[in-house]
């Protein structure tokens, strides 16, 4: 004899059918929206109706879920796939409700309420501004890197700009560089309080103001030593494809937790890699030396028997 639980699930496959079913009859009415001009009143009519009978149908789906769940909790059951099912479950409880309130209420879904990932839900919508990927799923990641190509200071931004980070970046990197006094910024790190705050803190700034400049603000930057740290910043973009190549394009971990391991486990593999490269031009250039003070020295002559 079955136990409730399982009772409850004896049709499992048929009840994915008729899940299945609904969601292939309301995606093959939302694709016809998009290609047809004529009768849209008619298949915005289908598309609401299909589109309540899958909500209907999932939510009744996950009130039976649900009351699983319950009496595997009333058994004093605890594993990880109990967790699992859990968090799943009110996963799946705010996709209906945003479902619902997007498609049949129209109403326009705040960006800070939106999931873009069930298994990862630390990830977000990265908005780039560039040609060819105008945006990209993940998180962002802030490194400070030196003269010499180390990386000095790194911070992962949750549900952060790079504005909201300017000063925790440059002031951490001092408090373990003590020696660091001039730290360059692009444009998407200006604030007038950033400004303000740094500004007392370091000997330069090289802090570009976004927007219209003043004369005092436009002398300052056409200053040479400005123009110098500015174009200094330029070879953070090859670093940063570096980091890239090290490991920070596609993160393996799970959680938020494992992707803070894992950028600090490439930020560590790129320093360690790019001492290597400068050991290694070192023991080239003294092979060079080497060579080169051979050469001038006087070919020894033959002695006669």
């Amino acid at each position: 004899m079955l136990s409730e639980p399982e009772s409850l699930w004896r049709q499992s496959e048929h009840l994915h059918r008729q899940l299945t079913q609904r969601y292939h009859v309301l995606r093959k009415l939302n694709y016809a929206l998009t290609r047809r001009k004529k009768n849209r009143e008619t298949l915005e009519h289908q598309r609401d109706m299909a589109c309540l009978d899958y909500l209907d149908y999932s939510l009744r789906l996950h009130k039976k879920a649900v009351k699983t769940l319950s009496l595997l909790k009333r058994r004093a059951v605890e594993s990880k796939d109990l967790e699992q099912l859990s968090y799943f479950l009110k996963q799946a409880g705010r996709h209906i409700n945003l479902v619902m309130r997007r498609v049949i209420c129209n109403e326009y879904i705040p960006h800070s309420e939106k999931l873009f990932s069930l298994f990862e839900p630390h990830t977000e919508w990265i908005n780039k501004g560039k040609a060819g990927v105008p945006v990209e799923l993940g998180l962002r990641v802030c490194v400070l890197q030196d003269q010499f190509g180390f990386t000095l200071h790194h911070q992962v931004m949750e549900q952060q700009t790079d504005d909201q980070v300017a000063i925790s970046m440059a002031l951490g990197a001092r408090a373990m560089f003590s020696s660091l006094q001039q730290v360059s910024f692009d444009k998407g790190f200006w604030s007038p309080a950033n400004y303000a705050a740094l500004v007392t803190e370091f000997t330069r700034i090289i802090l570009p103001k976004k927007g219209r400049r003043t004369a005092e603000e436009k002398a300052r930057e056409d200053h040479l030593e400005f123009k110098r740290g500015k174009r200094k910043h330029s070879a953070v973009e090859s670093d940063i494809n570096a980091l890239e190549h090290h490991g920070l394009d596609k993160c393996p971990d799970h959680g938020i937790d494992g992707f803070k391991r894992y950028v600090a486990m490439s930020v560590l593999a790129s320093n360690i890699h790019r001492l290597g490269n400068l050991l290694l031009q070192d023991e080239l250039e003294a092979d060079r030396r080497k060579k080169k003070r051979l050469l001038k020295q006087p070919y020894p002559a033959d002695h006669a028997a």
